[in-house]
């Protein structure tokens, strides 16, 4: 993968998680929050989180090189 990809793709994940960051803060926000789903979406937050720093870590140089 080159590092022209995965900067796209990381600009892509950090953008779905700043969205379910917003929609998390407006379910608990909510009157009645449905746990269940805000559950669901920290999952993925997680998810997305760990996708974030592998590909980061990618376009790290390697120093031993």
């Amino acid at each position: 993968m080159e590092q022209e990809e995965i900067s796209k793709w990381l600009e892509e994940l950090r953008t779905e998680h700043r969205d379910l960051d917003d929609l998390t803060r407006m379910l608990q926000e909510s009157v009645y929050p449905d746990r269940m789903q805000l559950q669901r979406l920290k999952k993925r937050k997680l998810r997305l989180k760990d996708m974030i720093a592998a590909l980061e870590s990618k376009l790290i140089p390697d120093l031993d090189a």
